[in-house]
């Protein structure tokens, strides 16, 4: 697993969350830079990733997380 293989995939679970075809993340986007993205869609958001990706994130990790690149380097972490 990759870098850009994780970002292809996270784009389609945002999608997939948000309802919006249009979203496309990077290392800095965060939940400012998504309209819909508030505390509730949040713990929809990391259900839908540790699904996707097979993993659970620690509290200390969500809690933490300040953009999308934080949370791409925990799975590839977690990949390895």
């Amino acid at each position: 697993m990759d870098k850009k293989n994780v970002n292809e995939r996270l784009n389609k679970v945002f999608r997939d969350v948000f309802d919006d075809d249009s979203i496309t993340v990077n290392d800095s986007t965060t939940s400012a830079d998504i309209e819909d993205w508030d505390s509730i869609e949040h713990i929809t958001l990391i259900d839908a990733v540790e699904h996707e990706f097979k993993m659970r994130f620690k509290m200390k990790e969500v809690s933490g997380m300040k953009n999308v690149g934080e949370m791409i380097s925990i799975i590839l972490e977690r990949g390895k």
